[in-house]
């Protein structure tokens, strides 16, 4: 029989709010405080950011405050910078790109819940989201379950993407669409 994480890392239905996943989520909450309260001005800051995201490049960084559910499930590449008051909620795979800047406020969705209550109350599941390498995701972005966002593309601020994202496209919008192809050649 699965535990609840291995059903919510299978992308199965799980229990969210059970003892095991509350566990989970309250040790990362204390790694979280240590990198937005206690170890932002120590040379412990770096460390903290791998403890948390022990699957990311060693040089991402993350501009304090930073809030996650889980850590281990996002996975930035080299140079990924994210700015204050970013959210992610990594109860499935989040890939981020290598040299992607994500500005203040960017919230990225893996979790969905059922629209049916009676199926709400006790299950949710989750959706990986991909965004590519040098994206700019724009202030107070948000980024839903399952989307992918193709290299070099630009999310314009307060968008709420749903659906994927080419390659060197601009987007803006709720719901985001593209409204400009970026980096063609002459």
């Amino acid at each position: 029989m699965k535990s609840e994480k291995e059903k919510m890392l299978a992308g199965e239905p799980f229990d969210a709010h059970g003892e095991e996943m509350i566990g989970i989520r309250t040790k990362v909450k204390h790694i979280l405080h240590k990198l937005n309260v206690t170890e932002y001005y120590t040379d412990k800051f770096e460390d903290t950011i791998n403890e948390l995201c022990p699957n990311s490049a060693k040089n991402i960084h993350l501009e304090p405050p930073f809030y996650c559910d889980y850590g281990e499930n996002i996975f930035a590449g080299d140079g990924v910078f994210i700015n204050f008051g970013a959210v992610i909620l990594d109860g499935a795979k989040v890939t981020i790109g290598r040299k992607t800047l994500i500005a203040p406020g960017v919230h990225i969705y893996t979790a969905r819940h059922p629209l049916n209550i009676k199926d709400r109350r006790v299950w949710e599941d989750v959706r990986p989201v991909t965004i590519g390498e040098e994206c700019w995701i724009g202030g107070h972005a948000t980024i839903c379950p399952g989307v992918t966002i193709g290299d070099r593309s630009v999310i314009g601020a307060g968008s709420v993407v749903t659906k994927d994202i080419p390659a060197d496209c601009l987007a803006v919008g709720n719901p985001a669409r593209v409204v400009k192809q970026l980096n063609q050649k002459d």
